[in-house]
């Protein structure tokens, strides 16, 4: 089975294990998300066609929810919190910081593909802002030097 074929048949399988659900886009979207990393932009037509609905909508809920990709991510997620606890404690600073580091914006990756930056919105940290998440790992006081250590560590 050609590469494309495989995909379609398994992103109907996938629709086929949530389409019983109350309310099944998000759970799609999430087991989609799951087995490729991303959503590929292929899904959306099928997904639109097996709940009723436009592909405008579909993709109007996929681009509603942060955590949903239309590209793979890189090896490691930096998520940066953006949540005022933060950012009363430098968070912008450490975002712009980080931005430079590894010369990319939100959403972006490495050119070597280890990272992917992402802007989060509360990681309940608040008391040891400012906070981080590194491949689902929080992390409290972020300055500078973490930052580095983080780059070190994830190989950006």
């Amino acid at each position: 089975m050609a590469p494309q074929a495989a995909q379609q048949s398994r992103i109907a399988e996938l629709i086929a294990e949530h389409s019983a659900l109350e309310g099944p886009m998000l759970p799609i979207l999430h087991a989609v998300q799951a087995e490729f990393g991303h959503v590929p932009a292929e899904a959306l037509p099928q997904i639109a066609d097996a709940l009723n609905i436009s592909r405008a909508e579909a993709q109007g809920v996929m681009s509603f929810y942060h955590d949903f990709r239309d590209h793979p991510a890189g090896r490691h997620v930096l998520k940066i919190c953006r949540a005022e606890a933060c950012q009363a404690m430098g968070s912008e600073a450490l975002a712009a910081a980080a931005k430079v580091r590894f010369g990319i914006d939100w959403h972006g990756t490495t050119a070597n593909g280890a990272l992917t930056l992402e802007p989060v919105f509360c990681l309940g940290l608040c008391a040891c802002a400012p906070a981080a998440m590194l491949d689902g790992q929080v992390i409290g006081r972020v300055d500078a030097a973490r930052l580095d250590q983080i780059a070190t560590e994830a190989g950006a």
